[in-house]
């Protein structure tokens, strides 16, 4: 058991393909090149990363420094955090962006190899930990964690999702690593997976969940709130590049927090901008990036995404990932605090915005917002050919989803969204009457 743990954790070393972007980092004459590690496809990263790169920010804040350098920037983009750790501690890649478990497996190696790396701000977050998703097959009978007992589960070790299932396994009473047949996967290898029937589940991050429900190809098992624990992104830089550059650091950082603004600011535009650089529906993109997303974007280092970061080292010592990991000494925010200047302070205070209904009519460039889901399916009946996608908050976690996707429970005239059947469940259960009832009833009912 020692001996895979210690396989399955040089695994995640393993370089995967990169997309464009030069190899190494470093000076050439007066020409400094920056390289940065990315995840197009993980959304919540999309401010230090796919988003950050098609806005051109942080190469506009870079030509601004006028020191005497020529600046270029080699974006290199992977599938998950793992090779982006393994580039970084080699000295290719400077700054790199990340999941809260590949983080802090990101510090243990730096430190374990000599080149320490520190987390200098966060990307998306989501305080409930609704960004990752248990899934299986539109057609499965399970209907709760406890079905999984005894099956093929998805999940890419040492990942946030993973994580995620680890905790939830726990507290559904399975033993996370004899109770169920883990299967060490890459997301789009355990999405083919769920789809061929090799794979009876698959838990993930972001966008893997929402885009597989989306293609109708899966159904929500568990929602990753229902943990009601922090789950976040943030970016990781290597200690000896920033000691050497720090304003160019700093000019990332400042970029990020624009691209952050833009985000914030112009959402469904954003939402564009990203599925076009990867391929992904706008859709989707939405439902994490969004106004009122699963995802929170937001630079500041909150002290309550810290706690939950030495929360997660456990679960990595228990899966012998990591020994002990020097959270505080990991952390360093002076960089955004400088970057962001007064504005840090408030950004630092900051909420996440209330759960909200939305509607994403075709052809507009805005999304409309409702008090209720109840107003929401009532807008839905009366223009169902109209509609680009549909948003509800789930009843208990706040979960964003697609409305035609989730769960829908009838309790007296109200009708209630849920993401699983397992929350949706619990609801019933506490109030006599309720029923879950079809998507299309529930329509019916609204009009």
């Amino acid at each position: 058991m020692k001996n895979k743990a210690l396989l399955a954790a040089s695994l995640l070393l393993l370089p995967l393909t990169a997309c464009g972007g030069n190899a190494a980092a470093g000076d050439d004459g007066s020409t400094v090149t920056v390289t940065v590690g990315y995840q197009s496809k993980t959304i919540n990263t999309v401010t230090a990363g796919t988003l950050l790169r098609s806005l051109g920010y942080f190469e506009k804040q870079l030509n601004a420094l006028h020191d005497g350098h020529t600046y270029k920037v080699a974006w290199q983009d992977y599938a998950t955090g793992a090779p982006i750790t393994a580039q970084m501690t080699a000295g290719k890649i400077d700054i790199g962006s990340m999941g809260d478990f590949p983080l802090l497996i990101n510090a243990a190696r730096g430190k374990q190899l000599g080149s320490p790396t520190h987390l200098v701000s966060v990307t998306g977050y989501n305080l409930r930990g609704g960004l990752n998703t248990i899934v299986t097959a539109p057609g499965s009978k399970l209907t709760s964690l406890k079905d999984l007992k005894g099956k093929k589960v998805s999940t890419s070790i040492g990942s946030a999702a993973d994580g995620t299932l680890v905790r939830a396994l726990q507290r559904a009473g399975i033993d996370p690593e004899k109770g169920i047949e883990k299967l060490n996967q890459q997301p789009a290898v355990g999405a083919s997976a769920l789809t061929a029937g090799s794979a009876d589940a698959l838990s993930q991050f972001v966008a893997w969940p929402g885009l597989l429900a989306y293609q109708g190809k899966a159904k929500a098992l568990y929602d990753g709130a229902q943990l009601d624990l922090p789950t976040f992104h943030g970016v990781t830089a290597r200690e000896d590049f920033a000691k050497k550059r720090p304003a160019v650091l700093e000019a990332f950082l400042k970029a990020q927090a624009e691209a952050t603004d833009y985000l914030n600011d112009h959402p469904v535009d954003a939402a564009e901008k990203v599925a076009k650089a990867t391929g992904l529906p706008a859709e989707v993109v939405y439902l994490y990036n969004g106004a009122h997303g699963i995802s929170t974007f937001d630079p500041a280092v909150k002290p309550q995404l810290v706690s939950a970061l030495k929360d997660d080292v456990s679960v990595l010592k228990a899966a012998k990932l990591t020994g002990d990991v020097d959270v505080d000494s990991f952390v360093d925010d002076q960089y955004v605090k400088k970057a962001l200047g007064s504005s840090y302070a408030k950004r630092l205070a900051s909420a996440p915005p209330p759960a909200a209904s939305e509607v994403w009519p075709k052809g507009a460039t805005r999304t409309q917002t409702f008090k209720t889901p109840a107003e929401l399916l009532g807008y839905v009946a009366k223009h169902r050919d109209g509609i680009r996608a549909a948003y509800v908050p789930d009843t208990t976690t706040g979960t964003l989803w697609f409305a035609d996707k989730a769960v829908w429970v009838a309790d007296g005239d109200q009708v209630l969204p849920f993401v699983a059947p397992e929350t949706a469940q619990a609801y019933i259960t506490a109030h006599g009457g309720a029923r879950v009832i079809t998507y299309d009833d529930a329509l019916g009912r609204a009009a």
